[in-house]
This record gives structure tokens, sequence and C-alpha cells, in this order.
């Protein structure tokens, strides 16, 4: 990869939210992603401003390809290697 690649989990604290953000952090070790920025937000106004309704979400480089919902690493690493 050219590009740092940033990986952005939004929620509001809760073991659903948190759970995202270590799958996340497997799926990239498991594709063997290294220029990669994992975001980790919790600022309502944020996931507001960003046109989420559902938390967890997760966006890649902006996009936001997931919401409402927790994936697991497995499954992350399915989704993130369909979209990228």
């Amino acid at each position: 990869m050219d590009m740092t690649r940033v990986l952005e989990v939004f929620g509001l604290g809760c073991a659903k939210c948190k759970a995202l953000k270590r799958s996340t952090e497997e799926a990239v070790e498991k594709l063997g992603w290294q220029d990669v920025k994992i975001l980790y937000t919790t600022d309502m106004a944020e996931v507001i401003q960003r046109g989420i309704t559902a938390t967890p979400a997760l966006a890649i480089d902006g996009k936001i390809v997931l919401s409402g919902r927790y994936l697991s690493a497995n499954k992350l690493v399915e989704l993130l290697q369909e979209i990228v």
C-alpha cells in the first residue's frame, strides 16, 4: 500500500463497540496490513456528524462500511478484502 489506510471505529463505549475495535485490530493483523491507523471515536457529535444512525460502526478511509452490528475478526477480514 502506498498510503496509510485509516480505519475508524465509532461507538459510545459499549461492549459491542469495544469488541468491534478489537476485531478490527485482529483483522488488520491477519491481513498483514502495515500502513494502517485505527481510530476509536466515542464522541456522539462526531458520530451524528458522520451520519451514523447505529453503532458500532466502521469506516475505511472516511467511508462507512458497517453500521449497527459487530463482526468477528474473520468476518471483518472477508469484508475488508471485498471493499479494498
